[in-house]
């Protein structure tokens, strides 16, 4: 169940750094309303997946969940330019991401 949590965790990572680059600053109240609400579940999440998983794997995880997440979506949207090589950048991390997972034997 850790990981699963851990892995929504990483999913609102993504949804709440675009909400806060959609929120310029704070200006706009529906992103920080979103920016705010999926930082507070993203880190209780986190948080609570990290009884179950090394902090050091749980965190690599979240972080290349919520940095892969947020390029794919910028590149869907249009506010990235869409690249062979950012396609097999985001590859390798996800790549690296389940290679954490399968070694993390000891939890």
């Amino acid at each position: 169940m850790a990981w699963v949590i851990l892995i929504a965790s990483g999913v609102l990572e993504a949804v709440w750094a675009t909400a806060l680059g959609r929120s310029e600053g704070f200006t706009k109240l529906w992103p920080s309303v979103i920016f705010f609400g999926a930082l507070v579940l993203s880190m209780g999440g986190l948080a609570w997946a990290m009884r179950d998983i090394s902090t050091g794997t749980a965190y690599a995880v979240w972080v290349g969940i919520g940095a892969a997440l947020t390029v794919v979506w910028a590149m869907v949207t249009g506010d990235s330019d869409v690249s062979w090589m950012k396609l097999a950048l985001i590859a390798g991390l996800v790549g690296c991401v389940v290679g954490l997972k399968l070694v993390d034997g000891s939890h």
